[in-house]
C-alpha cells in the first residue's frame, strides 16, 4: 500500500498550497488595509477575501466535466499552473484590481485541487486506508497554514512590510506541485477504466497496490460502471461445491445456486438461509420502517448493520474465510480443474447460441475483462469479442497471478451468479447476475453447530460461511441486447460500456438522488458552521478579543501578537489531525463528527459569554483564545476533512465528476456568503452574535449528521452505491407503501 500512500501525499500538496493561501491573506489583508486605506470599506475588503473564493466557485462548475473528459492528473496540473500564475501577479499588484484578478487565478487553482484531490485519493486508495489518505489533505492544508504564518509573522516584524512578498511567495511551492503533478502522479485508475483503457489501469493499479494480482479489483473498478441497475439484498450459505453436492445434482435443486469468482476452475455453491441475520432482516422486510429512531434515514440503520457484523479481525484486511483456503482462493500446488473447464466450453457450444462475433476487437485489452486467459484449443473453439459463458464464469483470472483475486477489500469478496431455465422451445435460457459478499458471522466449522438449509441439514465441521450479498445486474450486460438475442447470455465490451459516459439523467436514479442529498446537506452545515470565516479572519478576532494584552511584555504590536498565536493555533492542529487520520478508518466519519461537533458548539457557547460577560481582560483573551484554539482542533478531526471525504465516496464512478462538482459548488457559494458577509456581521453584531448564529448551525449539522449522515469505512467505493441505491429504492417502498 506504500505507492498509494506517496501517490496521494504528492496529490496532497495542492491543500498545502491551499493552506498557505488562506493563512497569507489573512495576514496579509491587515497591511493590504492600509496601503488601500480600506478601514472604512468592509465590502472591498471582503472582496480581496472572497475573490480567490469566486474563481473556484466559476471553475468548479466546469471541473467535473472536464475531469471525466480529461482524467484527474491533467486537472491537477493545470492547477498548479494556475497556483504559480497567480502568486506572480500578486507579488507585482500595482492596484486593488490587478489584486483581484490575482485572487481570482489563484483561486481558479484552489478550486481544481480542493474538488478534485479527495476524488483522485479515493479512487487510488485501498478501502482499509480511504479514510487515512483522504485526511492527508487537511493535514497539508493545516502545514501550509502554519508555514505561511511563520512566514507571515516573520515579515511583519518588520518595519514595513511587504504584503506583495507575502502573497507572492505563493509561486514557490507551486513549481515544486507542479513537478508532482507532471512526473509523479499516475492517473486514476478507475478513470482509466471508465475511458476503456483496461492495461494503463491494471498497471497503475499493479504499482499503486505492489502486487501482480489485481483481477479482482480490475473487475470491481469495471463493475463500477454501471449506474441504477436493480439491486437486492440476499444470504447465503456458501460452501465448495464438493462439501454441499456429493449426494446430489446441483442442477436439479431449484434452491442451489452455483457461483463463479475469479480464481480459475473455482466453484462454489450458495443456499438461500432460513434464519435472520440483521441484512437479512432489512432484506426480507423492505421498508426499513420499523426502527428505533423513526426520523433516522434508514440508509444509516443499512450502513450501521453491516459494520456491527465485522468480525473481530477487524476490515484491514480480507475477512471472509479467514481460516481455510478452498474455496475462495487457490493454492499454488492445488491442481486445475480441467474438467470442470471442458465442461463449461461443452455447454456453451451445444446448448446456447453465441451472441459474439469475430475476433477480439479492443486494442487495449486483448481478452475480455471478465475472463481468464485462455488456451489455444479454447481460443479456436470459443470467440470472444463481447464475452462468452465461459469467460464470465471463470470471472476474471490472469495466467501467473497468485491467490486471493476475488477480494475487493474491506472484507467484501467479488463473485457472479449464473442462473438459467428452460425455455419455450427447449433450449435454455440463462443470465448472470453480480455478487459482491460479505461474511456474515463466523465460519461453520467454528461455530460448531448444525445449519438448518431449505431441505437438508449442512453438518458440523464443514467448510462453510454465512454471507451477506448484494445482487445486481453486471455492468456488461446489456438490457438492449438481452431483449434482441433472448437465447443465452447478452453481453458488450467495457469499453462499450465506458463509451456511455455520464448522463445528467443517471443524478436522477434514487442512490444518486439520496447521496447527493447527504453530500449537498454535509458541505452546506460545515461552510455556515463558520470555520473559513474564522479562519480567514482569525488575526482580527483574535486581536478584537484582545489578545496583544497576553504578549504585550514581549513587545510585539497587536497585528504580530494575532499573527504568532495564530501560527500557534495551527501548530496545535497538526496533531488533532494526525488523531483523525488514525481513527478515521477504525472509529468510523460518522462516530468522529458526532464526537467532536459537540466541543465545537461547546468552544462557540463560551466564546458567546467571554463577548457578553464583563471579566478581566487577560482572563477574557485567554478564554478566547482557549476556545478557539478548541474550535479548530475539533474542527480539523472531524467536520472539516470528513465532508469532502464523504463526496467523493458515496457517488458511482459515471456519475463521480459531475456530482462532485455540485457538491463543491454547494462548498464555494457557502464559502463565498459566509466570508464575505463576516466582516459586516462583525460590525453589526460583533463576536458574540456571529459565534451565536454558528453555535446554532453546529447544533441543526450534529442532528443532520446522527439522521442522515451513514458510516462508509472500509467499504469499497462501488460497495457504498450499490448499498446507497438498494437503501433509497428500499426508502422509496417504503414510503408507497
Amino acid at each position: 500500500m506504500s505507492g498509494a500512500a506517496l501517490v496521494a501525499i504528492a496529490a496532497a500538496i495542492g491543500n498545502l498550497l491551499q493552506g498557505w493561501d488562506n493563512a497569507t491573506i489573512a495576514g496579509a489583508v491587515l497591511y493590504i488595509k492600509k496601503e488601500f486605506r480600506l478601514e472604512s470599506e468592509p465590502t472591498i475588503e471582503g472582496l480581496i477575501v472572497a475573490m480567490s473564493l469566486i474563481g473556484a466557485t466559476c471553475i468548479t462548475t466546469v471541473s467535473g466535466g472536464i475531469s471525466d473528459w480529461l482524467g484527474r492528473r491533467p486537472m491537477l496540473i493545470i492547477s498548479s499552473v494556475l497556483y504559480f500564475l497567480g502568486g506572480l501577479v500578486m507579488l507585482w499588484s500595482p492596484n486593488v484590481y490587478v489584486l483581484l484578478l490575482a485572487r481570482l487565478l489563484d483561486g481558479f487553482g484552489i478550486g481544481l485541487a480542493v474538488t478534485l484531490i479527495p476524488v483522485y485519493i479515493s479512487e487510488t486508495a485501498p478501502p482499509e486506508i480511504r479514510g487515512l489518505l483522504n485526511t492527508l489533505p487537511q493535514f497539508t492544508g493545516c502545514v501550509g497554514m502554519f508555514l505561511s504564518y511563520c512566514m507571515v509573522f516573520g515579515m511583519s516584524l518588520k518595519d514595513s512590510p511587504s504584503w506583495r512578498l507575502m502573497l507572492g511567495v505563493l509561486s514557490i511551492p507551486s513549481l515544486v506541485y507542479f513537478v508532482l503533478t507532471v512526473f509523479y502522479l499516475p492517473e486514476s485508475p478507475r478513470w482509466l477504466v471508465s475511458k476503456g483503457r483496461m492495461l494503463e489501469a491494471k498497471r497503475v493499479l499493479q504499482s499503486l497496490r505492489g502486487r501482480e494480482d489485481v483481477a479482482g479489483e480490475m473487475a470491481l473498478l469495471v463493475e463500477g460502471l454501471g449506474v441504477g441497475a436493480e439491486t437486492s439484498l440476499e444470504e447465503y450459505i456458501i460452501g465448495p461445491a464438493n462439501e454441499l453436492t456429493e449426494d446430489h445434482d446441483v442442477s436439479a435443486d431449484k434452491d442451489q445456486i452455483k457461483l463463479y469468482g475469479p480464481e480459475e476452475g473455482l466453484s462454489w455453491v450458495a443456499r438461500p438461509v432460513t434464519g435472520q441475520s440483521a441484512l437479512g432482516l432489512v432484506s426480507r422486510h423492505g421498508s426499513m420502517a420499523h426502527q428505533s429512531m423513526p426520523l433516522m434515514d434508514p440508509l444509516v440503520t443499512l450502513f450501521g448493520s453491516v459494520h456491527e457484523k465485522l468480525p473481530d479481525t477487524g476490515s484491514m484486511r480480507s475477512t471472509l474465510f479467514p481460516h481455510f483456503g478452498s474455496m475462495f482462493s487457490v493454492g499454488g500446488n492445488q491442481p486445475r480443474n480441467e474438467e470442470w473447464d471442458e465442461e463449461s466450453l461443452v455447454r456453451e457450444g451445444e446448448e446456447y447460441v453465441s451472441d459474439a462475433g469475430g475476433a477480439e476487437s479492443d486494442d487495449n485489452l486483448q481478452s475480455p475483462l471478465i475472463s481468464r486467459q485462455t488456451t489455444s484449443m479454447e481460443k479456436d473453439l470459443v470467440p470472444h469479442a463481447h464475452g462468452s459463458l465461459s469467460s464470465m464464469r471463470h470471472g476474471s483470472q490472469v495466467q501467473g497471478e497468485t491467490a486471493g483475486s476475488m477480494g475487493i477489500g474491506g472484507g467484501w469478496q467479488l463473485a457472479w451468479k449464473w442462473s438459467e431455465k428452460e425455455g419455450q422451445d427447449g433450449k435454455k435460457e440463462g443470465g448472470f447476475k453480480r455478487i459482491y459478499l460479505r461474511q456474515e458471522g463466523v465460519p461453520g466449522s467454528r461455530r460448531g453447530s448444525i445449519v438448518s438449509l431449505p431441505g437438508e441439514d449442512i453438518p458440523e465441521g464443514s467448510e462453510f460461511v454465512q454471507a451477506a450479498a448484494l445482487v445486481s445486474q453486471p455492468a456488461l450486460c446489456s438490457k438492449e441486447l438481452a431483449d434482441q438475442h433472448p437465447v443465452g447470455p447478452a453481453m458488450v465490451h467495457p469499453s462499450e460500456t465506458a463509451a456511455k459516459g455520464p448522463s445528467w439523467k443517471d443524478l436522477f436514479e434514487p442512490g444518486v438522488k439520496h447521496a447527493l442529498l447527504v453530500g449537498v446537506g454535509i458541505q452546506i452545515l460545515q461552510q455556515f458552521s463558520g470555520i473559513n470565516g474564522v479562519l480567514y479572519y482569525t488575526p482580527q478576532i483574535l486581536e478584537q478579543a484582545g489578545v496583544g494584552v497576553l504578549l504585550s511584555n514581549l513587545g510585539l504590536s497587536a497585528a504580530s501578537a494575532s499573527l504568532l498565536i495564530s501560527a500557534i493555533t495551527t501548530l496545535l492542529m497538526l496533531p488533532s489531525i494526525a488523531v483523525a487520520m488514525r481513527l478515521m478508518d477504525i472509529s468510523g466519519r460518522r462516530s468522529l463528527l458526532l464526537g467532536t461537533i459537540p466541543i465545537l458548539i461547546s468552544s462557540l457557547v463560551i466564546l458567546v459569554l467571554a463577548s457578553v460577560i464583563k471579566m478581566n481582560q487577560i482572563v477574557h483573551a485567554s478564554i478566547s483564545t482557549v476556545s478557539v484554539v478548541f474550535y479548530f482542533c475539533c474542527f480539523v478531526m472531524g467536520f472539516g476533512p470528513i465532508p469532502n471525504i464523504l463526496c467523493a465516496e458515496i457517488f458511482p464512478t459515471r456519475v463521480r465528476g459531475l456530482c462532485i462538482a455540485i457538491c463543491a459548488l454547494t462548498f464555494w457559494i457557502g464559502d463565498i456568503i459566509v466570508t464575505y458577509s463576516l466582516p459586516v456581521l462583525l460590525k453589526s453584531v460583533g463576536l458574540s452574535g456571529v459565534f451565536g448564529m454558528y453555535a446554532v448551525v453546529c447544533c441543526l449539522s450534529w442532528i443532520f449528521v446522527f439522521l442522515k449522515v451513514p458510516e462508509t469505512k472500509g467499504m469499497p467505493l462501488e460497495v457504498i452505491t450499490e448499498f446507497f441505491a438498494v437503501g433509497a429504492k428500499q426508502v422509496a417502498a417504503g414510503k408507497n407503501n
